[in-house]
């Protein structure tokens, strides 16, 4: 029988705009303010640090995909580097991380849709919104990335709009209730330092935040027409996006308004519209972060069936999730990750908060270890395999001191989760789930093993 292919139907703006997309946050649009209070302009230091990480994370991942284009995901170039157990861990793991993004964006969705229809109870446009996202995905993966394309679209023009407000503010010298615009606001209110070292460092868990998913932009190398153009230019426009849509960004909004009068509890992009007079600006931010929730949970939903696709297809997960529609879109796959972040539906309407940021604290972690991950098989793979290495014209670059500053910082931010109270409880749960998939593992691999000494037992007796 032909082993079954996934389709290659992304197009180049597709992949592109998925990967702008992975690198603007919703962390940006509401988050933003948090992080600007915690670590003053000092903030820009950690974008940019996190910044080039994710770049060098992006490129050791490019690397890896490009050496063998039968690679589709993470799960398959682990297997080929650490072994069964390592892939077995690392493609579940993966699955975990976007199903919890998935349900902490359907929330999203709920309290977002509130702001209009505050009568409309909260579960609702979450329910509504998963059965829309489930039809599409359905259809072909071309629908896929054009949904991501607008989505990502929306995304961009509020942060480019933002800028060019921004700049003609700051050149006009335009006055807020907090003073003239001027960019000595950044540094002219207790320096680019105001909260000394201890917010520089404790606002890294904020800034990592921001930049989860933004490896998906690999994921899509399997269902990309011409991985070999895409993936690369995709990956090297990482950084001109970094420093334009978050660096860019933050520079205006504190500008306009020094550090110290962004209010916490608001989005900065709604003071800095209604700034300018823009009444509906809260509206259109609020439209903006509703789109952007949908596309990460769009984004769930596409990630967990091919993880699942992927996995299943080395016996780590079971067969039916190999299945293909005629479009070549796994949709049993599809139905399973669905139904497991319906759970999630009926749980946030039943369920304290708490419990919620919990699960998202633990997929902060999981990713960690995904990155980790990735940079570890990139190095066996440079070390094992130089004579691919040579061949391969997407090189990550400084390595492999590059590799061994990635698993620094990574180590460095996993410390400062276990200074924060509320994310502190999730290094010590995230162990649990290891652990239970070790398990698994190990008794799957157990019972695989009688199997076939019961098979070849029965041969030999006939």
């Amino acid at each position: 029988m032909q082993e079954q292919q996934l389709a290659r139907g992304l197009k180049n703006r597709h992949v592109q705009l998925i990967a702008i997309g992975g690198a603007i946050g919703t962390g940006l649009f509401l988050g933003a303010g948090k992080s600007i209070h915690l670590a003053g302009p000092s903030i820009l230091f950690a974008y940019l640090i996190t910044g080039i990480i994710c770049f060098l994370i992006m490129r050791a991942l490019g690397e890896l995909l490009l050496s063998n284009l039968n690679y589709h995901s993470f799960v398959d170039f682990v297997q080929d580097y650490l072994g069964n157990m390592a892939a077995f861990i690392t493609g579940w793991t993966y699955w975990f991380c976007w199903i919890s993004i998935a349900m902490a964006d359907l929330t999203a969705v709920g309290l977002y849709t509130q702001y209009w229809f505050p009568e409309v109870p909260q579960w609702m446009p979450g329910l509504i919104a998963l059965v829309i996202l489930l039809f599409m995905n359905l259809a072909t993966v071309k629908l896929f990335g054009e949904m991501e394309f607008w989505f990502a679209l929306i995304k961009v023009i509020a942060i480019l709009a933002l800028i060019v407000i921004g700049i003609f503010m700051i050149i006009k010298g335009f006055s807020t209730d907090a003073g003239a615009s001027s960019f000595s606001n950044i540094w002219g209110n207790g320096g680019m330092f105001p909260n000394g070292m201890n917010g520089f460092i404790l606002s890294f868990q904020m800034v990592v935040f921001a930049f989860v998913g933004i490896e998906l932009v690999g994921l899509t190398a399997g269902e990309t027409e011409n991985p070999e153009k895409v993936i690369p230019k995709a990956i090297n426009n990482i950084p001109i996006r970094i420093l334009i849509f978050y660096i860019g960004a933050l520079i205006v909004i504190m500008s306009i308004y020094p550090w110290n009068a962004i209010n916490p509890m608001e989005s900065p992009f709604v003071q800095v519209f209604v700034a300018v007079g823009i009444a509906a600006a809260a509206g259109i931010v609020n439209f903006v972060v509703l789109t952007s929730a949908a596309s990460a949970c769009n984004s769930a939903i596409f990630s967990t069936s091919r993880m699942l696709f992927s996995l299943a297809k080395d016996n780590n997960a079971p067969v039916p999730f190999t299945k293909l529609t005629t479009h070549k879109v796994p949709s049993n796959a599809l139905f399973f990750s669905t139904i497991i972040i319906l759970i999630a539906v009926v749980l946030n309407y039943v369920m304290p908060e708490g419990v919620f940021t919990l699960i998202t604290s633990i997929s902060t972690v999981c990713f960690i270890f995904i990155w980790g991950i990735t940079v570890i098989c990139h190095l066996k793979y440079r070390k094992t395999r130089p004579n691919l290495a040579k061949l391969n014209k997407f090189k990550m670059p400084l390595y492999p001191f590059a590799n061994y500053l990635i698993l620094a910082f990574l180590a460095f931010v996993l410390v400062i989760l276990a200074l924060a109270a509320d994310t502190r409880v999730a290094l010590f749960v995230t162990p649990v789930w290891f652990l239970m998939l070790i398990v698994i593992y190990m008794v799957r691999n157990t019972k695989g093993k009688q199997r076939t000494l019961v098979e070849n037992a029965s041969v030999e007796n006939n």
